[in-house]
């Protein structure tokens, strides 16, 4: 049978009506709105896209939007100033500098600024070693989409092998120690991992994070897998712009028990997630109970 395939786009749509029901209950019990702020330094054009459908999102589900563009020569000085002054702004719940920073910057010690409990991205060293230990923190955006997704999917992960396919900051390691709090049995592979195909067949989820078009092949895959693909890669074929991700999709299809697509599985789910982050940290700070559903 053809692998179920696993529609981040809609599954987006309903997370964002859940933080929105959730705003707007906030908004009628307890005159409190949602605040997210969202720093871009620079022209970089993905950058850019990427802000503004941050920006609409997060008014379509009733939060406020604050954007502060700066130029692409910013010192780090007036940098920090900023974030210093958003952390200290009762009205601002959520904190994101758009990554990458130019090279003059630091982005571990601008990302470090940020108060952990508005660090909505999750990249904070706190939310790292609070995640790391099992300990309530804010969790990385991409993340904690593919485990809602998979817990959407399995309801249970407990007892599965779980092999992730990259080791960054930002996906593979966070994604990892998810996996390790839903108990399931987890391997942290890479591009240097010996006999990655026979690792990777081990897997009952499968979470391809490692940055290369379509690595991951059909013959790398246990059949009945779930397999979820972070990747994201521009490539030409045919003489024509195409967007694939980590995996590729055709053969990884025909054996895999369900499977996201790209574009349209986990790419969605990160700015949803973002939104529910600013949720969960709003609440956090006035001691309302945190959404079910919507965290780690």
């Amino acid at each position: 049978m053809p692998a179920t395939i696993i529609d981040g786009k809609a599954f987006a749509a309903k997370v964002r009506e859940q933080v929105a029901a959730h705003v707007a209950r906030l908004r009628e019990e307890h005159g409190l709105i949602p605040g997210l702020a969202v720093v871009l330094v620079g022209e970089d054009p993905a950058s850019k896209v990427y802000v503004r459908n941050k920006g609409t999102q997060t008014l379509e589900v009733g939060m406020n939007s604050y954007e502060h563009k700066l130029a692409v020569d910013t010192s780090e000085a007036d940098l920090l100033a900023l974030i210093a002054a958003l952390n200290a702004d009762p009205a601002v719940h959520g904190i994101l500098v758009q990554l990458p920073l130019p090279g003059h910057l630091n982005s571990d010690l601008v990302i470090n600024s940020i108060d952990p409990a508005k660090d909505v991205d999750g990249f904070h060293i706190s939310n790292v070693g609070l995640l790391g230990t099992g300990q309530k923190s804010m969790v990385p955006c991409t993340p904690l989409g593919c485990l809602m997704m998979l817990r959407d999917h399995h309801g249970s992960l407990s007892g599965m092998n779980a092999v992730v396919v990259g080791r960054s900051n930002i996906v593979g390691k966070p994604m990892a120690q998810l996996l390790l709090g839903d108990s399931c049995t987890v391997t942290i592979a890479h591009s240097r991992t010996k006999d990655l195909a026979e690792v990777c067949r081990r897997a009952d989820i499968l979470v391809a994070a490692v940055g290369r078009a379509e690595m991951i092949t059909g013959d790398m895959v246990k059949p009945g897998a779930t397999v979820i693909d972070v990747g994201i890669n521009r490539i030409e074929r045919d003489g024509k712009a195409k967007l694939v991700g980590d995996v590729d999709f055709a053969s990884a299809a025909a054996v895999a028990g369900a499977i996201t697509p790209v574009p349209g599985g986990v790419g969605p789910m990160t700015i949803a997630c973002l939104l529910a982050n600013t949720l969960t940290a709003c609440c956090r700070a006035k001691g309302l109970p945190e959404p079910e559903g919507l965290t780690a």
